[in-house]
């Protein structure tokens, strides 16, 4: 199954090439004058030039077919040659009846699923999760429910910043701090400690203080430096500090994307891949591809069609250390190793755009990545009311757990203020408030354009009128509630029937499910998903004023406009679901 537009192209793609004309001509959207049509075909121009002849004759020709198929009501001309079309009652019927019994709801899988990796975390150990890490978590996991509805095998990855200098700034501190620690006795056989000698509170304390202290003194940064270095040689006390920061940091990080409701498959940082590195370079200087260049090794990925330069990827730098490309290249290694992927999608910050562009450049040359497409999606900023990255109102970087807290609080402010769930029991009612604010968070950025920066204005966001998550919840949970009464006077949905005039609008947008997530899907764009699910639940409410529901007299109405209805909230939460945005089942 598919969209109404889809199913419309193929019938009027097979009318033109019944005139000797390619069916490709015959593509079919929703009418951009609904006022004249629900949908159009403006291929009769495109025709035209092909076939030499006039769009009109053309039109009039294909206008003629369409007329004698009993699945269209009204088939007219406009202009030079477009087609207007209006789709028979009985059959947008059928088609609603169609979708409401497919558990799909009209949605195809694709026909030869693929194997996706998303890399969309990027969060460091050590270092808490604040608002810079909340659109990539946001966006890669909604596309990663998208590709995975549509039938592709999905890999999340969060790929963690555990490796390199702030791993040796941190061990260096805690030597300096408590040098008596069995880490850092060169004689000590083990077994050492189970529990780490520091708590994350600890560790992000020391963090910034290290990381300033070998920014200001040269021998404070040797320290670092150098315990970079055993670390990575494998020094047994260093390797065992290392699985402690990073074991107590994944226990807060699993918590912040808890919060909300972002899931990764593999909880992998780059110090996995740390020993595919001599041996890809070894692999890439036999292709001869490395170069040396004062001390360091380079390999060169400018093209000649290039309009900007584009320098080298640093592989090894002058003192010996590995760059974050380095890492990135070994980490497509390991991935076509392990998941063997034909699609590796990377949702990171826009401004890393340069840095993509040299790393699959570099992988490409070597042959390391597979079979498999390499794919930046970069993402704007989000900003403040002041136009600003966002910030605390003290001007810091905001934590992501007290941007958490933020708009559950507002999101229990509304309640109060709509004197919604004031009966309700106090847990009950704090997991509807985080609902509400992780909906008022998410929406707020999958409504845009990933690639676009944003103002997010919390007030305006966590409203329950306009297009914003809440309202999205607001318009499921009315649905749920209208189910509920129907069958606590035993009335359950029941065929749709055609429809009366003011119903058709609410059917033909029921019926674009698909075109929504296809595009989605083909865009990497999670807001065409968002579009879609507001404006379905505009289209539902201004139904829901215009017509008895539960106190219509005729049975098979009322059992119609409850299909509908039930119709409405699968799609709804379908939609929700794939910006990863849980519904409450009151409010």
């Amino acid at each position: 199954m598919s969209s109404l537009s889809n199913l419309l192209s193929e019938i009027v793609g097979r009318v033109f090439a019944a005139e000797g004309l390619d069916a490709v001509f015959g593509k079919v959207t929703l009418s951009n004058r609904p006022d004249l049509a629900q949908f159009q075909c403006n291929g009769a121009l495109a025709a035209a030039k092909a076939s030499k002849q006039p769009p009109r004759a053309i039109a009039e020709k294909i206008a003629a077919r369409l007329k004698a198929d009993p699945i269209f009501r009204e088939v007219s001309l406009a202009g030079p040659g477009f087609i207007n079309l209006n789709l028979a009652d009985d059959h947008l019927a059928r088609e609603m009846n169609r979708i409401h019994a497919d558990a799909r709801l009209g949605v195809s899988p694709r026909a030869t699923p693929r194997t996706v990796v998303l890399d969309y975390g990027g969060a460091n150990i050590a270092k808490p999760m604040h608002v810079g890490h909340l659109r990539a978590g946001i966006i890669g996991d909604s596309l990663r429910r998208i590709y995975k509805f549509a039938g592709d095998e999905t890999i999340g990855d969060v790929h963690l910043g555990d490796w390199g200098l702030q791993m040796g700034m941190l061990i260096s501190e805690l030597a300096l701090r408590r040098p008596d620690l069995p880490y850092f006795d060169k004689s000590f056989t083990g077994p050492y400690p189970k529990e780490s000698p520091v708590t994350l509170a600890e560790l992000e304390e020391m963090y910034p203080k290290a990381s300033g202290d070998s920014k200001a003194d040269p021998a404070r940064m040797e320290l670092s430096r150098q315990a970079t270095a055993e670390l990575q040689d494998g020094r047994p006390g260093y390797r065992a500090l290392w699985q402690h920061f990073f074991d107590i940091s994944v226990v807060a990080l699993r918590r912040d994307y808890g919060n909300l409701g972002v899931h990764f498959d593999l909880w992998k940082g780059e110090a996995i891949v740390h020993d595919l590195i001599a041996p890809m370079i070894a692999d890439m200087k036999k292709k001869g591809l490395v170069e040396e260049s004062d001390g360091a090794e380079i390999v060169r990925v400018a093209e000649p069609t290039d309009k900007h330069e584009i320098p080298p990827v640093i592989l090894v730098k002058s003192d010996g250390a590995f760059m974050y490309a380095t890492t990135d290249l070994a980490t497509i290694v390991d991935r076509v190793k392990c998941q063997n992927p034909d699609l590796s999608i990377y949702v990171v910050d826009h401004r890393q755009g340069l840095h993509f562009v040299q790393v699959f450049r570099a992988a490409k040359k070597a042959g390391i990545n597979g079979k498999g497409e390499l794919v930046h999606l970069g993402y704007g900023t989000m900003n403040g009311t002041d136009g600003k990255p966002f910030k605390t109102r003290a001007g810091g970087v905001m934590r992501l757990d007290d941007l958490y807290q933020m708009v559950t609080d507002e999101a229990m402010k509304k309640l109060d203020e709509h004197e919604i769930g004031s009966d309700y029991e106090a847990a009950e009612k704090l997991d509807i408030a985080h609902k509400v604010g992780v909906a008022a968070l998410k929406f707020a950025d999958l409504s845009n354009n990933p690639i676009a920066n944003y103002v997010f204005d919390l007030d305006r966001f966590s409203s329950f009128e306009g297009k914003t998550g809440p309202y999205l919840l607001y318009a499921a949970v009315r649905v749920k509630s209208l189910l509920r009464k129907a069958r606590e006077q035993n009335d359950t949905p029941g065929t749709i029937l055609p429809p009366e005039p003011g119903e058709r609008d609410l059917m033909l947008a029921l019926g674009q499910l698909p075109d929504a997530i296809e595009t989605a899907y083909a865009d990497l764009a999670p807001n065409k998903i968002a579009d879609f699910a507001f404006t379905l639940a505009q289209t539902f409410s201004a139904y829901y004023a215009n017509f008895h529901i539960l106190s219509e007299t005729d049975t098979g109405i009322r059992r119609s406009r409850l299909a509908i209805a039930e119709l409405v909230l699968k799609e709804l939460e379908l939609c929700l679901e794939l910006l990863g945005i849980a519904t409450p089942d009151r409010m």
